[in-house]
């Protein structure tokens, strides 16, 4: 992890960058496979799937009974943990849900918005080397909350060809009954496209890697909404003289874990601090057992001293961090600052790992800078928003001669007469 002791100001942009692959290699890779779904579906599915996962699936759709016999291998202390985390997660999401507002804008013009589930979601679980059974929930509880008629969800099976068995547990305990033996870029086409066995939907939700995460932004091409871009995952810390150096290393190493290409950084207006952590991050990563893949993300990480913490929040905004971690004395005094993150844990006891487990919030949030302009997931994210209106005779009256005017100022005659047409059959 490399220290950098106060940085001019015009180096910030550049430091706050992420790792990333060309992006046109990504785009024709996408393309291609997006290309041979269109054209050959499950067929293409299988093609990939032994291209990239390197084992042959006989059956996409995951049976009811495998399921079953899976979850029956989940040790009982983690069923417990996962339903204390549905739980929480589900009484967070459950506090979105609102009630429809009827507003009398004008005397005889009421207006009010009334919420729709998105009908059918699809939900994209990593597998790999961590397989995500945290995100099933994350995403599965609100979609259920929400009314989704049909939430399909697809995950990468492993070298045996099989999914993990707490995968299918979360999904079970979150009410995902359709579950497909797909990951990759070959999962958000299928999703995308529908093919014989995977039902095309409306919008697409999950975290993934750089491929994934591309794959899903051009799934927008073909009228697929999706979640936001949410690629590798990534954590800033904000740390004073207050914090407490072993935490701080446990938070970077929490993130940096995830994978290679994951970036954490450290902001501090201490440099012994900074120093600390270091010498507790690397007593720390040495008895990781994913110790590979986080030295590797650590190459990419930052440990900056600035001059404040003013300084250390301007800097944090403009990185943007998916998850940002503020370790001072009185972080609320903070809060009122931050303008830029996904998720944010305040004071020396709030982990990032309790937001990506069991805490309630949702952990599938915008990384890459794009917190500067989305939102992490919440029940918003499963459901559209229809307005409606209704306007007795004194509200067309009441209101008329304005419409009139605007629609005349726009030389839109036909809108203009829609109004003076009414106003005329109640004089």
């Amino acid at each position: 992890m490399k220290k950098i002791i106060n940085p001019d100001k015009s180096q910030w942009n550049n430091l706050t960058k992420r790792p990333a692959i060309e992006m046109q290699k990504l785009d024709e890779t996408v393309k291609s496979i997006f290309s041979e779904i269109q054209l050959f579906g499950d067929a293409a599915i299988r093609k990939f799937t032994k291209q990239f996962d390197k084992v042959e699936i006989d059956q996409i759709k995951v049976q009811d009974e495998i399921v079953h016999l899976s979850t029956i291998k989940v040790p009982q202390n983690l069923k417990d943990a996962i339903i204390i985390a549905k739980s929480n997660i589900e009484k967070f999401h459950s506090s979105q849900i609102t009630e429809k507002q009827i507003i009398e804008t004008t005397k005889g013009v009421i207006c009010w918005r009334e919420n729709r589930a998105i009908e059918k979601v699809g939900i994209y679980i990593p597998g790999g080397s961590a397989p995500l059974f945290s995100t099933v929930l994350m995403l599965g509880v609100p979609a259920r909350l929400a009314g989704c008629k049909e939430i399909i969800l697809c995950t990468p099976p492993d070298k045996n060809g099989e999914i993990n068995p707490a995968i299918l547990y979360a999904a079970s305990v979150a009410g995902i009954k359709t579950i497909f033996c797909v990951g990759g870029i070959q999962a958000i086409g299928a999703m995308a496209f529908g093919t014989e066995t995977i039902s095309k939907v409306d919008k697409i939700f999950g975290p993934g890697n750089q491929y994934v995460t591309a794959a899903k932004q051009m799934a927008q091409n073909y009228g697929v909404a999706i979640d936001m871009p949410a690629g590798p995952s990534e954590v800033l810390v904000i740390a004073d003289k207050f914090c407490n150096p072993e935490f701080v290393a446990a938070d970077l190493l929490s993130q940096a874990e995830h994978g290679a290409d994951s970036q954490v950084i450290l902001l501090s207006n201490d440099e012994q601090i900074i120093d600390e952590t270091l010498k507790f991050l690397e007593i720390q990563l040495n008895q990781l057992p994913r110790k590979k893949i986080a030295t590797v993300a650590l190459k990419n990480s930052k440990a900056i001293l600035l001059n404040n913490l003013f300084d250390c929040i301007i800097f944090s905004n403009l990185y943007a961090p998916e998850h940002l971690i503020l370790a001072t004395k009185n972080p609320h005094d903070l809060v009122s600052l931050i303008t830029n993150a996904g998720s944010v844990f305040l004071g020396n006891y709030s982990c990032e790992s309790a937001g990506d487990y069991a805490s309630g919030t949702n952990h599938t949030l915008p990384t890459n800078g794009n917190a500067r302009n989305y939102s992490g997931v919440s029940m918003d994210s499963f459901v559209k928003k229809i307005t409606f209106q209704e306007i007795s005779a004194d509200g067309i009256r009441n209101i008329g001669s304005a419409i009139e005017t605007m629609a005349q100022a726009e030389e839109l005659f036909a809108h203009k007469n829609a109004v003076t047409i009414r106003l005329k059959s109640l004089k």
